[in-house]
């Protein structure tokens, strides 16, 4: 059976905190083994000291801009440096002291597994640990919560190969486990209610001590059909066009 809930009591975090130590106080005794937390990417950054001041919001996006991918206004899609695209590379004014804003966390792997070993340490049971932050999808309204950071939990789930219930093989069928954990703790946790933390429970068979870190969910540039934005794509198109144009057999100024 599945199970969520979210952990209360969870304080306002600073920069220099030990989250492991202030999570693994709100955690102890409500703890499994193969519980998989779901901890938002905010708390790690605040954490990390990942903040600076609202007024260079828009060059802190650029900072992190590895490649514009669309521009409507003053909103940036944009592939950041972890290979997330996404609005405004992942720079955050959200649930953060009023003036500054947030960046995504250097290496969010990284920090879900110095949180798992901290958490494991602590309370001797297997745990895994998702990093998540929101994002926008194409082609959909709202906003949903995914996985931007993992240790010790498969983030993809590759059933190819295996067989549906009438029988026939599976050749596509990969789910986002990861994403969708990470979306359904955020039902738990919500966006308003100072709740940064959720415990998963029932998942248990997902947990993996060798599973690949959370660049595994991003879509290579070679197998991505959806790589350009409308000015990209539009400015190589007209590239190439340039290119293959024959010229004429004749001078018109003649």
């Amino acid at each position: 059976m599945l199970a969520l809930f979210a952990l209360h009591g969870i304080p306002e975090v600073q920069a220099g905190d030990d989250l492991g130590t202030l999570i693994g106080d709100v955690a102890d005794g409500l703890l499994e083994d193969g519980d998989i937390l779901a901890v938002t990417s905010k708390i790690v950054s605040k954490a990390e000291g990942r903040i600076v001041q609202a007024a260079d919001r828009e060059q802190a996006i650029t900072d992190e801009t590895v490649r514009v991918v669309a521009r409507r206004g003053m909103t940036r899609i944009v592939e950041n440096r972890l290979g997330i695209v996404g609005a405004a590379a992942g720079v955050d004014a959200s649930n953060t002291p009023e003036g500054t804003v947030l960046l995504l966390p250097l290496d969010p792997d990284a920090s879900a597994a110095a949180l798992r070993t901290t958490l494991e340490a602590r309370f001797g049971i297997r745990l895994g640990v998702i990093l998540t932050d929101t994002l926008g999808r194409a082609w959909r309204e709202g906003q949903t919560d995914v996985a931007i950071g993992g240790s010790g939990v498969r983030l993809l789930d590759d059933l190819r190969g295996s067989l549906d219930t009438q029988g026939r093989r599976l050749d596509v069928t990969v789910p986002a486990t990861g994403d969708e954990i990470a979306s359904a703790a955020d039902l738990v946790k919500r966006k308003s209610a100072g709740l940064p933390v959720a415990v998963v429970r029932g998942l248990s068979h997902l947990l993996d001590d060798d599973a690949p870190d959370a660049r595994v969910l991003i879509r290579s540039s070679a197998t991505d059909m959806f790589r350009l934005g409308t000015e990209e794509a539009w400015n190589e198109g007209f590239e190439a066009g340039k290119e293959t144009i024959a010229p004429l057999p004749f001078n018109l100024s003649d």
